[in-house]
Parts: C-alpha cells; structure tokens; sequence
C-alpha cells in the first residue's frame, strides 16, 4: 500500500501511459487543430473587427492550454522513467508542436503589433478581456524587439533539432549514468539521482565516497556535456544577435517581468549580509569536526533529529498540519496531492534526479514529483513543490494568459510553503540538540539561495562572455564554474565541486535561460511575505492569494508595490526581509559556542 501511494497517477489524465491511445487521439486533435488555425491566421489577423480578435484570442489561449497537457504527460513519463524510449519519442513530438505553436503565436504577436491603434484601444477597452489586457500589451511590446514574423519563425523551427534537442540529450546521458557505493558490505547501484540524496547523508564517510564518486562520474562524461553547454549558449547568443540584444540577461530580465535595478539591489543586499551566514558555515564545521565544509558537508544533517528517518506519511501529516497554521485551504488542498495520487516521490532506480511541480490546465490536475528517502530535507523539498501546487490551484479560472507567472514569482509560493514548515518546525522544538538541528536546515537553505545559486548566476554570466568568442573548453568550464563558487561562498569551503555546471540540470533547461536568480528573488520575496504574514496574522491569507492570483498579470516591481507597498529597485525591502534571517545564523553561532565552551 505504501509503494502505491508513493507513485503518481497519471491514468486520471490520459490512461495507459507512453502507451495511450487517448493521449495519441489527443496529440492528433491538437495537432490538426494547430495546423488550421496557424493556415487562417496570417489573414486573419490583418481584421480589424473587435470581435474576430477576441475569438483569436480566445483559441491561441486554448491552444496553448492543450500544448501545455501534452507537454507535461509526456515529462512526467520521461522523469519517472528515463528509459522510456516511448516517451523520449513522444517528447520529440511535442517539441514539433511546440514550434508550431510558437510560429502561430510569432504570427499572432506580429498581428498585435501592426494593429491601428485606434482598433487596438478599441481591443484593450472590451470587458471581455480586461483580465488578459496586460498580457495582451507585453506580447505586443515584446515583439516590437524581435525579428521579422519570417526569421522568428525560421528560429522556432530550427530549435526543435537545433537548440531543445541538446537539452532532451543531456537527460538521455543523464538516464544512462549511475554510480556504485558500498552499502552493508555490498556493492549498490545508484541513480544519480539517488547518489544526490546520499549527499545529504549524516555520516562523512558516506558524503565523501559519494561526492569522490559524484565528481567523478560528472567528469567521465564532461566532453558530452561540454558540447551541450556550448551548443546552447551559442544557439542563445546567435538569436540574441540576429534580435539586436546586446546583453544575455534581457531574456531572463523579461520573462520574469524584472528591472535589471532590482536584481542588482537584491545581490548587492546579499552581499552586504553575507559575512552573518558565513559564520553559520564556520560553526556548522566546527560542529562536525572539521577545519571548513566541504562542498558535501554544506547540506549535511546535524544530530539526531535531522538524521532521523521521516516516513513518507508522516511527511503527509506533518506538511498539512503546518500548512493548516496558515491557511485551512492551503492544508486542504495538499492533503487532497496525497489522497489524489498526484506526488511521484518513491526512492527508486530509473528517475530522473531533482524535483518539479507541473500543472495540467485542461484536466485541470497538479502532478508533483520527487525522490523521497526519508529526509527532513526530503520533506522540505515537498513541502516546496506543495507550494508550487497550490499556486497553480489558486489561480483556477483564469485565462491562459492570466496564468502564465514567471519563475521568479512561481519560487514565491513554493519557498513560502517551505517557511511555513521550517519556521514552525523551529517554534515547536524541544531542547537544545532538536533546535539546532532545525536552525541548520533553515539556515542551509539561506545558503542555497544566497551563495549556490549566486554561484550559478556568476558562472553563466562569466561562461556567457566567454562564450561570445567562441566555445569553451572543460578544463575553463570547470575553472569558472569554481572560481564563481569561491567568490559566492566567500572563500568559506573547504573544497568545491568544479563539475556543478555538468550535474545541474538548470543549466540545460532550454525553456529558461539564467534559471538561477529567480529561485533568490522568490526566497527573499517570499520571505517578505512572510514576515507580514506574521505581523497580520490569520487574515493575510486573503491578501496571498490576492497577489498569487496577480502574479501573471504585472511586473514585480508593480505587484510588490500593489501589495506590499513597498519599492523593490531600493533595498529597504530586501533589507528588511534578510534582517528576518539574520536572528538565526547568531542563534546557530551562539548554541555551537555555547557547546564548544563545555
């Protein structure tokens, strides 16, 4: 009964798998469908009749709603199994449709931009699509910076082979690589993702001999994965160029509806703070014996309450208990995750590593998936894409285009969940070993957000510019990769892990690029949100889901500014949200010299 409760059900969608008959009926329907309407589309967008675009826009959004079902059935299938060879052959298709998809819209954006303006005021004026109205003027705005309708076309089509086939290679390498440990004696296989979650593991013995191993295994295949990295970039860099983008954050700043002052505020915050978790780092060492972490003792457990077993039910009640402290409906809807079957969390060999959230907006249905060992870290990780879950929950109703939030405001929800577990973790624990314990695993995402991912936004940028002259050998791939490690986590580790850019599988998502700074800003977003969600009390769940429910439908200085009231391009904000953390680290940093004073 456990093992089935730890898998997902995806026959409530389409039933029989990378096998199904319907889903193949539903890939034809959509397929046919797409290809009838992008044939209409470069007449029928030279109408000016008020009535014909809203119900051109109601069926690009329809369209879209079908695409995405497609495309997350088939990612769920492939990351549960990473030999589905059905699945790999599936996901091929989807990315054709995808094309398809992106032409109709380069075709949809083109007609948007050469509207009479008189027409195009009359368009954003009907009630019928106020709720879709700023999406509406982005998609107008934004292809004014493209290219010609013909060479963006030309583009979407050369990425299905050109550019997202690199990132559909790295997962076949990935599926196919494993490493072997000694466990009671016996030699044992493991997934990679499996070997990451024996990183967290209580015993250094255990963390060295898999990190040795996992740096190792990362290298034997670094050509491959050099290759795709520099595929990709390149790819990015020639689009950027052909556009008349000059810098490699523009994307990144406009998908996630973000001022370039803002992210250079928010880093500049963090590095002001920095010093306060460092010294987290040094006590946590001090703790485990050591002179400085190394690179797998950063998220090591400490005592007993961290290292002990967390069985998967238990993660069930505990998630939706803390969620209850905040919002009945939140606590209700995570519960029902579980009875529904919609988490995959079992541990076992042939998933991919990592962890997703993915919304199904025709069924609409969630699926979450993760790898669960039994870890208070485990749990964290699903309380975090319980987040993601109830995001897309809240949002029920509205158009397409009203739902489609960025990254950076999508890591709001999810790390607001994991506060509300960590924090009241924290205020519950019983004596000096179990407050630790919960002070290291808070704190240790602190880190995560402030100096890993740091360290992945430095890497790119330095890999970027690198990359502008031509690609970049391994041996300056890792180079920088450690270097940016170095300058992120202050010199503070011990030893570093120079083949992180082949074993992230961020690096080699080709639907986002720069997927790094978004999980920062959501963290200390979210962490703002919470502190005012403890100042108010019980009546600030409204106003969560209020600017959720707006998290699609302006930029974030706007939806700060909205709901908060406060001014994100000045680090007041981003001050005020870090102080909230900064009690911890001194608490953590007291209580180990407290007990080193023993």
């Amino acid at each position: 009964m456990e093992h089935k409760a730890q898998t997902w059900d995806l026959d409530s969608v389409f039933p029989g798998g990378s096998e199904s008959s319907e889903f193949r009926a539903f890939l034809d329907q959509l397929a046919s469908d797409t290809a009838t309407f992008a044939d209409q589309l470069t007449k029928r967008v030279q109408s000016t009749d008020r009535d014909d675009w809203i119900h051109m826009i109601e069926t690009v959004q329809n369209l879209a709603d079908r695409q995405r079902e497609a495309g997350a059935f088939v990612s769920c299938l492939g990351a549960a199994d990473t030999k589905d060879r059905e699945a790999k052959i599936l996901r091929g298709r989807i990315s054709q449709l995808g094309a398809q998809l992106n032409s109709m819209f380069t075709t949809f954006d083109a007609g948007l931009e050469n509207l009479d303006d008189a027409v195009w005021q009359s368009l954003l004026a009907d009630e019928r699509l106020q709720t879709v109205r700023f999406s509406l003027e982005e998609r107008r705005k934004r292809a004014k910076q493209r290219m010609t309708p013909a060479a963006e076309k030309l583009v979407s089509d050369l990425m299905v082979d050109g550019y997202h086939g690199w990132g559909q290679l790295y997962d076949t390498i990935v599926g196919k690589m494993s490493l072997t440990i000694e466990e009671d004696g016996q030699p044992k296989s493991l997934s990679m993702g499996q070997a990451h979650n024996k990183l967290s593991s209580p015993h250094q013995a255990v963390r060295n001999e898999v990190f040795s191993k996992w740096e190792s295994t990362w290298a034997s295949e670094s050509d491959l994965f050099g290759d795709t990295i520099n595929h990709l970039a390149g790819f990015r860099l020639a689009a950027y160029k052909h556009r008349g983008w000059d810098s490699v954050l523009q994307e990144p700043l406009e998908i996630n509806r973000m001022d370039e002052e803002t992210l250079n505020v928010m880093w500049r915050v963090i590095e002001e703070n920095k010093p306060r978790f460092t010294e987290y780092m040094s006590a946590k060492a001090k703790l485990l014996g050591l002179e400085k972490l190394g690179w797998q003792d950063v998220d090591a457990p400490i005592g007993t309450t961290s290292s002990k077993s967390v069985s998967y039910e238990e993660a069930r009640k505990f998630i939706v208990n803390q969620f209850g402290s905040f919002s009945p409906d939140m606590a209700d809807f995570a519960d029902s995750c579980f009875e529904r079957r919609w988490i995959e969390a079992e541990d076992r060999p042939g998933k991919r590593p990592g962890a997703f959230c993915t919304s199904f907006p025709v069924s609409q249905q969630t699926r979450v998936f993760t790898t669960f060992s039994g870890t208070v870290g485990n749990v964290s990780t699903l309380a975090h894409e319980l987040g993601h879950a109830y995001h897309q929950h809240v949002m029920a109703g509205l158009p397409r285009f009203a739902q489609n939030y960025a990254m950076n405001v999508a890591e709001t929800a999810s790390t607001f969940a994991e506060m509300i577990v960590s924090d009241a973790s924290l205020k519950a624990a019983e004596g000096e070993e179990e407050r630790l314990a919960l002070l290291d695993d808070k704190l240790h995402r602190s880190v995560a957000m402030f100096m890993n991912i740091h360290a992945r936004f430095l890497f790119e940028t330095s890999f970027y510019e690198e990359r502008k002259q031509g690609p970049v050998s391994v041996e300056r791939i890792n180079t920088l990769m450690e270097n940016a490690q170095k300058e992120a986590y202050c010199d503070a580790l011990g030893s570093y892990h120079p083949h992180f850019w082949a074993s992230k599988l961020h690096f080699y998502i080709t639907g986002t690029p720069f997927y790094n700074f978004p999980y920062t800003f959501g963290y200390l977003f979210s962490t703002g949100l919470y502190a005012q969600s403890q100042k108010e009390g019980a009546g600030f769940a409204d106003r969560y889901v209020a600017l959720l429910r707006d998290t699609a439908s302006m930029r974030v200085e706007d939806l700060a500014k909205k709901h908060l009231g406060v001014d994100l391009r000045e680090p007041t904000f981003w001050r005020e949200a870090i102080a909230t953390l900064l009690p911890d680290a001194r608490e953590f940093v007291d209580l180990v010299a407290k007990r080193q004073a023993r």
